[in-house]
């Protein structure tokens, strides 16, 4: 199988993507591991991962690196959060997570990787948790509240440096029952509106109906 670096940290093997497992020998939602140049690569599916399903389908740019500072809000079990884990291997990465059942994964989960921080809250009230937190480089957010556009704005205002970069997935039907394009239209500018340099807007068909990642520069 060809092999080839994508963008940092992350790979291309044959048709599908990879990161490198920060854990090696360890999987965590039964991917396939792979031997390459001495690593262990970690196959990335896009149908289990919307930020694989973004990146199969054409973002240009990830702003994560090896020393980022993510907050990652709602994290769930922790399947995405665990390529970002191996991206950022000597950064850290807060995840957010309101269901008692996926933090209870998320810790196991932390238990074997150092740089993942589970935090059990309410992202809509930021304010509970900024004691944990420091000015972090990236806001991911994933959630499914009617609320997620103004969740993602009070936690840009509390944690992201300026400069930092939001990746922000859009489920247009957990807002309203509505044509996808309007919300996606409305979503898009509440960010320009309140101080972000939209960089692109990509929706995820076919692997997630009606969904967006917005890719954004937080000017605040």
């Amino acid at each position: 199988m060809r092999v080839k670096e994508l963008m940092p940290g992350i790979y291309r093997a044959g048709r599908e993507l990879a990161t490198v497992n920060l854990t090696p020998g360890r999987r965590v939602y039964g991917e396939r591991l792979l031997r390459h140049e001495g690593r262990e690569l970690r196959l990335w599916n896009p149908r289990r991962s919307k930020l694989a399903a973004a990146l199969m389908l054409g973002l240009d740019k990830l702003p994560l690196h090896s020393s980022s500072r993510v907050l990652y809000i709602g994290a769930a079990q922790g399947t995405t959060a665990s390529h970002v884990s191996d991206i950022a291997k000597e950064g850290v990465v807060y995840c957010v997570e309101v269901s008692p059942r996926a933090a209870h994964s998320l810790l196991r989960l932390a238990e074997q990787r150092h740089n993942l921080i589970p935090i059990l809250a309410d992202a809509s009230s930021p304010e509970e948790y900024a004691f944990l937190l420091e000015r972090v480089d990236v806001i991911y957010q994933d959630v499914a509240q009617p609320e997620m556009g103004e969740i993602l704005l009070k936690n840009a205002r509390l944690f992201l440096r300026k400069g930092g970069h939001v990746l922000y997935f859009i489920k247009a039907r957990s807002i309203r029952a509505e044509k996808p394009e309007r919300i996606f239209e409305e979503e898009i500018e509440r960010l320009r509106s309140a101080g972000v340099r939209v960089l692109q807007a990509l929706r995820l068909e076919p692997y997630e109906k009606d969904h967006m990642l917005v890719l954004g520069r937080w000017q605040g």
